[in-house]
C-alpha cells in the first residue's frame, strides 16, 4: 500500500511540474512585451532558465524583431516574408493579421546579449553534441551565476565527455561570479586553470584583485600559468604556420629547383606552369560537378597526375621550342620565358576570363582540429603531407631511376655524358618537364588555399627564386631547407613588421647571406658552376 501511495504522490508531482513549467513559460511569454528593457532581460533570462524547447522560437523572433503583440494582448511569432502569424504561446495558425494593428515587442542590445544567453542555457540539452557544446562555450563567457542549476542538470545528464568538460568550465566561471563559498571558489579557479585560454583568463582576471587573500593568490598563479601556456601555444602556432607556408613555398620552388639550378635556365615561366596545374584542377572539378557529381571527394586525386601531365608537356614545349637554342645565354632566356608567360597569362584570360575560379575543398580537406590551444586547419595539413610525398618521390626518381641518373650525369658533365651515350637534348627535354610537372602539382595544392586567376603563379615566382637561391642551386634538399627556413623566418617576423616588410626584410637577409656563401646553404657542382 506504501509503494502505491508513493507511486500515486510521484505521478502527482510530475503532473503538477509539468503544469506549473506550463503556466510559466505562457506567464513569462505573455510578459516580454511589458516593462522596460531591464525588465524584458529579466524575463529573458527566466525563460532560458525555464528549460522549456518552446522558448526558443520565441527568443528568435524577439532577436529578429518578429516578435509582435496583438491589440488584445495576444503575442504572436510573425514572418516578416510572408506575413502569417502563429501564437507565441501555443505554436497554432493565426492567420494574416493586419501589420497596423500590430505592435513589436522591441530588443535592445543588453535584451539581445541576454537573449543569446538564454538560447545557449536551452541549447545545453539538444540532441545534436555540436550544438550543446557551443551553449556550454557560450555560458562559459556569459558566467551568469543564475545559470549555475541549469548547468548541474546539464552536467548530470552528459554523455559526451569533452561537451560535459566545457559545461563544467562555464559552472566554474559562473560560480566565481556568485557568493559560494571559497573552497567552491578555489575548485573553480582550478578548473579554468587547467583550460588555459582565453576565456579562462577573462574569467580569472577579476578574482585576482579579490579581496580575499587565498582567493587572489590562487587567481594569480593560475593566471602566470596560461600565459606561459599561451605563450608556449604561440610559439607551436608560428611554427605550424611557418610549416604550412614553407610547404607552399617547397611546392612551388622544387620544380625551380630542378630548371634553375640543375640546368642553369632562368625560367620566368615557372609561375604559369604552377597556374596551369591549378585551372588544370578547376576545369576537372568542373567536369565533375556536371557529370559525375559522387566523384567530388576524388577530385584532387584525378587533377594531380592530369595537372602533371599538362604543365610537363607545356614544359618540354617551351624547352624545345625556345630554351634549347638558349643555353649559355641567361639573360635572352629570362626575356624569351617572361615572354611565354605573358603569352600564357593571356591565353588563360581568353580561355577563363580574368575573374578568380572557383575551386572548392573536398570534405576531407574541409573544416579544422585542435591541438592543445593551436588549430590546425585540414587542408593545410594534407598540403604539407602533399609537399613531403611530392619531395619523396622526386628524390627517388632522380636516385633510383635511369632517367634521373642521366639526368645527375649531364649536370655533373654534359660532355662525358654525351660520349658515353646519352643523349643529352632529349634528358634536357625531360628534365624540364619533370620540373614543369611537379610546378603543376604545385597548382593543384594551391588552388585549394589561394585564389585562382591568371595571375596566380606571379604571387610566387619571387618566393621561389628566393628558396633556390637561399637553398643552393641545384640542391633538392637545399630547397627543402631553404622553403621552411624562409617559412618559419616569414610568419615570425609578420606580428611585428607586417606581411608586406617581412617579406622585404627576408628578401634583404638572404642577399647578406649570399655575400657570405655565394652558393647558397648547400652548394653543389653543376653546369651553370662548371661552364
Amino acid at each position: 500500500m506504501t509503494s502505491l501511495l508513493r507511486a500515486v504522490l510521484t505521478i502527482c508531482a510530475l503532473l503538477y511540474a509539468s503544469v506549473a513549467v506550463a503556466d510559466d513559460f505562457s506567464a513569462l511569454v505573455q510578459a516580454l512585451p511589458k516593462g522596460s528593457y531591464h525588465a524584458r532581460s529579466v524575463v529573458v533570462k527566466k525563460l532560458g532558465l525555464l528549460g522549456d524547447a518552446r522558448a526558443v522560437p520565441v527568443l528568435k523572433a524577439l532577436n529578429n524583431d518578429d516578435l509582435k503583440v496583438a491589440g488584445d494582448g495576444t503575442v504572436l511569432i510573425v514572418n516578416d516574408t510572408t506575413g502569417a502569424a502563429t501564437s507565441a504561446i501555443g505554436g497554432a495558425a493565426m492567420g494574416k493579421p493586419d501589420p497596423n494593428s500590430l505592435d513589436r515587442v522591441k530588443a535592445n542590445n543588453m535584451v539581445r546579449r541576454a537573449i543569446r544567453t538564454a538560447i545557449g542555457m536551452l541549447t545545453l540539452r539538444d540532441p545534436d553534441p555540436a550544438k550543446r557544446m557551443k551553449a556550454a562555450e557560450d555560458a562559459l563567457k556569459a558566467a551568469d551565476p543564475e545559470q549555475i542549476d541549469a548547468l548541474d542538470a546539464a552536467i548530470s545528464a552528459e554523455r559526451d565527455a569533452g561537451v560535459k568538460a566545457v559545461m563544467a568550465e562555464a559552472r566554474a566561471a559562473a560560480v566565481l561570479k556568485s557568493d559560494a563559498p571559497e573552497a567552491q571558489k578555489l575548485a573553480a579557479i582550478h578548473t579554468l586553470g587547467d583550460r588555459g585560454d582565453n576565456a579562462a583568463l577573462a574569467a580569472l582576471v577579476p578574482v585576482a584583485n579579490s579581496k580575499e587573500p587565498a582567493l587572489a593568490q590562487a587567481a594569480k598563479t593560475a593566471l602566470s600559468a596560461i600565459r606561459e601556456a599561451q605563450q608556449f601555444w604561440r610559439l607551436a602556432q608560428n611554427i605550424w604556420f611557418g610549416l604550412s607556408l614553407g610547404s607552399v613555398l617547397l611546392l612551388a620552388a622544387v620544380g625551380l629547383a630542378i630548371t634553375f639550378g640543375v640546368m642553369g635556365v632562368i625560367n620566368m615561366a615557372h609561375g604559369e606552369l604552377v597556374m596551369l596545374g591549378a585551372y588544370t584542377t578547376f576545369v576537372v572539378q568542373q567536369v565533375i560537378r556536371a557529370d559525375a557529381p559522387g566523384l567530388f571527394g576524388w577530385s584532387l586525386a584525378i587533377a594531380a597526375p592530369l595537372a602533371f601531365l599538362v604543365s610537363g608537356a607545356v614544359g618540354i614545349a617551351i624547352e624545345r621550342g625556345i630554351v634549347r637554342h638558349l643555353y649559355g645565354r641567361p639573360l635572352e632566356t629570362l626575356l624569351a620565358t617572361w615572354g611565354v608567360s605573358l603569352i600564357l597569362q593571356q591565353a588563360v584570360r581568353t580561355i577563363f576570363g580574368p575573374d578568380n575560379r572557383d575551386v572548392g575543398n573536398p570534405g576531407w580537406m574541409s573544416g579544422a582540429f585542435k591541438i592543445g590551444q593551436m588549430q590546425v586547419t585540414w587542408n593545410r595539413l594534407w598540403i604539407l603531407i602533399f609537399c613531403l610525398a611530392v619531395f619523396a618521390v622526386l628524390l627517388a626518381v632522380l636516385k633510383k631511376t635511369p632517367i634521373g641518373l642521366q639526368m645527375r650525369a649531364v649536370t655533373q658533365n654534359r660532355a662525358m655524358a654525351a660520349n658515353m651515350g646519352i643523349r643529352t637534348g632529349g634528358v634536357d627535354a625531360l628534365t624540364f618537364g619533370l620540373g614543369a610537372g611537379i610546378a603543376g602539382l604545385a597548382g593543384v595544392a594551391l588552388s585549394q588555399v589561394d585564389n585562382v586567376s591568371p595571375n596566380l603563379g606571379q604571387n610566387y615566382i619571387v618566393d621561389s627564386f628566393m628558396v633556390v637561391v637561399f637553398g643552393g642551386a641545384g640542391n633538392i634538399w637545399g630547397t627543402l631547407a631553404g622553403a621552411f627556413t624562409l617559412g618559419i623566418a616569414n610568419k615570425f617576423l609578420e606580428p611585428f613588421s607586417g606581411a608586406v616588410l617581412a617579406k622585404i626584410l627576408i628578401l634583404v637577409g638572404i642577399i647578406l647571406f649570399i655575400q657570405k656563401r655565394p652558393r647558397g646553404l648547400f652548394a653543389v657542382k653543376g653546369r651553370a658552376v662548371e661552364s
